[in-house]
């Protein structure tokens, strides 16, 4: 299993690495370091904040999809434009939060379709974000309300807690399903209150993991990497 030629590939694929760093030297060497291990990296505000859009195209080079992680939210119309200009960079995932209700998510769908399709690029993904993994106080009703907002704007995938997997799964069994808070046994939570091994998650009809410090952060990432194969291909 540590020989890279073993890795299996549609396990590497249900698997988001969370570059949550803010400095473009570092980020891009983790990223290719782990590139053998991950087929998604995950971008989020610290540093699109840092490198900007260029990191985009630099990730994209060494062979990942790209899931920016900006949780937009905001007026319909700002989001529709901010969407677009997104979506026109080639991003493959882009979180929009349901918070913002289903004319701001609807608004941001339509403009990262129409951004990606101006610039000559596949459909890319919406993804609803609905309740952060860090909030322990959530509630059955807001799930409930922010999975109908993800839905009737358009948004083709979801990002939710395992402990919501078997919810949406049976209400929207259609949507990709997006779990962050992943951590392998005997990894710290962090200021995760709502966290599943990678197994577990799998279990629990997970289409796309997102695995961050408990690799990044790990003595040896490589290593730590290897185990989360190890775990989800065992028989």
């Amino acid at each position: 299993m540590e020989d890279k030629e073993h890795i299996d590939t549609d396990t590497r694929n249900k698997l988001a690495l969370a570059l949550d760093v803010d400095d473009l030297v570092v980020g891009v060497r983790v990223a290719r370091e782990l590139q053998p291990y991950f087929g998604v990296i995950k971008i989020g505000l610290e540093l699109y904040s840092a490198a900007g859009p260029e990191i985009l195209g630099t990730l994209q080079q060494l062979g990942y999809k790209i899931f920016l992680d900006l949780k937009l939210h905001d007026i319909p119309n700002t989001v529709k434009s901010a969407a677009k200009v997104l979506g026109s960079l080639g991003v493959d995932y882009l979180t929009l939060h349901t918070a913002g209700g289903t004319e701001m998510a609807t608004a941001g769908v339509e403009g990262l379709l129409e951004g990606a399709r101006n610039a000559g690029l596949a459909d890319p993904i919406a993804l609803g974000v609905t309740i952060l993994t860090s909030d322990q106080d959530s509630s059955d009703t807001l799930m409930e309300e922010r999975l109908k907002v993800a839905v009737a704007s358009g948004c083709r995938g979801l990002v939710c807690s395992a402990e919501d997997l078997p919810y949406v799964r049976n209400h929207a069994p259609a949507l990709l399903r997006v779990v962050p808070g992943i951590r392998p046994l005997g990894v710290e939570a962090h200021d995760q209150k709502k966290t599943a091994t990678p197994l577990e998650a799998i279990k629990s009809g997970a289409d796309l993991l997102v695995i961050g410090r408990a690799v990044t952060q790990a003595d040896d990432p490589v290593m730590a990497s290897i185990q989360i194969h190890t775990e989800l291909t065992r028989d």
